[in-house]
């Protein structure tokens, strides 16, 4: 499937050609700062079917834990990606910088131990303390 993004300046564009990963709901204290809400909507893609089509310029990356970058726009400061240059092969793409439907639903809240005691989540997905079971990450906290 492919699917196409931007941030909210409209100066950073995306195209996705290839698959959405397990969509995950990240809660720590991390994401909800970088995103300035409840949790951070995130899924893996494939750095080889990603590419910025507009806007590279305008992408700056912050090291938010060692190890990790957050990608965002510059201009208007909307996060579109973060990587962990130890697997370069995958991006983690914020899915809230899609122009096009998702086509599928969560599969897990992550790290609601973190989350802000205002967040009640009540939609029936799985939640787990930390990260999903069965991911394979370094153990710094967030998405």
């Amino acid at each position: 499937m492919n699917h196409h993004g931007s941030c909210l300046c409209g100066g950073v564009r995306y195209a996705l050609r290839g698959e959405l990963g397990k969509i995950t709901l990240c809660h720590c204290a991390q994401c909800r700062k970088a995103q300035g809400g409840a949790a951070v909507a995130a899924a893996p893609v494939k750095a080889a079917e990603f590419e910025i089509t507009a806007g590279a310029e305008l992408l700056r990356a912050f090291e938010s834990s060692p190890g990790k970058e957050r990608v965002f726009c510059s201009r208007c400061g909307s996060p579109i990606y973060s990587r962990r240059p130890a697997e370069p092969d995958f991006l983690r793409l914020r899915l809230g910088t899609l122009d096009t439907p998702v086509g599928k639903t969560p599969a897990a809240h992550i790290w609601v131990s973190d989350k802000a005691d205002w967040d009640d989540i009540c939609d029936g997905v799985p939640q787990y303390a930390g990260f999903e079971p069965g991911r394979a990450v370094p153990p710094s906290c967030g998405d």
